[in-house]
């Protein structure tokens, strides 16, 4: 799990004993990164998420972009259910194979969509094998996935999360406090991350209801091991707030813009 003050080097993760490769998986993870299986194509920016503490980056989040850097969008409305777990696994493997080009060392943060997933320990195969063929070490990957997204059945998804932290990945709920699930999810499954909506985020520094919110998610997350990341940071004053309240990641325009097909710089003079 991370630690919420992370200063050591994170351990490489051998491949679980149950881990079975695909057969002809090498080139099942390239159909994958280019998008063949799909029928449409796409590319990855990265993000990065810092320690303003250590004025440091901990991790770059991989957000969907068009073939030319279109946003996210443009690349979901061609998203349906006869593509949904192509897309998803396609997903993973284009993520990991940019950010091993890209050379970069950090984790990297993959959303995935779960209600594509049938059974996890089959369809976690194709990361698995990407991580493999690219040399991308299993604890550097985190898969997190929105709170907005409707789940169903909370404990089957919560199994879903289990699994993957089973083979080695990190666990994030993302817009944490914007949707469906809540604290249930987090009742059903304990995740290593927890990001923050950036609607909480936004004007926090002077939004007294705001601050109450994130003051008793900073203790919940305390009290269950949980490492907050704030997402949306956009102005100075929302960071020293969030300082001051014991969270050290964060992410958002004050540090750095998503980087098409790069990794982002974050100028020193963003931290505090």
């Amino acid at each position: 799990m991370f630690t919420e003050t992370p200063s050591h080097p994170l351990r490489k993760t051998s491949f679980p004993d149950s881990f079975v490769p695909l057969r002809g998986s090498p080139q099942d993870c390239l159909d994958c990164a280019r998008g063949e299986r799909v029928g449409f194509a796409f590319d990855y920016a990265y993000q990065p998420i810092v320690d303003v503490v250590r004025r440091t980056v901990f991790a770059h989040e991989a957000l969907v972009r068009g073939p030319d850097g279109e946003g996210a969008a443009s690349v979901l409305a061609q998203v349906n259910d006869q593509n949904r777990y192509s897309f998803d696994q396609a997903c993973r493997v284009k993520a990991i194979k940019g950010a091993k080009e890209l050379g970069i060392q950090e984790p990297i943060s993959i959303n995935f969509l779960p209600n594509a997933i049938y059974k996890p320990e089959v369809c976690i195969r194709t990361t698995l094998e990407a991580a493999r063929v690219h040399g991308f070490p299993l604890d550097r990957i985190i898969f997190e996935v929105t709170e907005g997204e409707r789940i169903e059945d909370g404990p089957w998804f919560a199994s879903i999360l289990r699994e993957y932290k089973r083979c080695g990945f990190k666990t994030a709920i993302d817009d944490f406090g914007a949707g469906y699930a809540g604290l249930k999810l987090l009742s059903d499954f304990q995740p290593d991350l927890v990001k923050i909506d950036m609607d909480l985020i936004r004007g926090v520094d002077v939004n007294p209801a705001r601050q109450a919110i994130v003051r008793s998610l900073v203790s919940l997350c305390r009290d269950m091991a949980i490492t907050l990341i704030a997402e949306g940071v956009e102005t100075p004053a929302e960071r020293d707030f969030l300082m001051d309240q014991g969270i050290e990641l964060m992410q958002g325009y004050l540090f750095a813009r998503p980087a098409f097909r790069a990794i982002a710089e974050v100028p020193t003079e963003r931290y505090r």
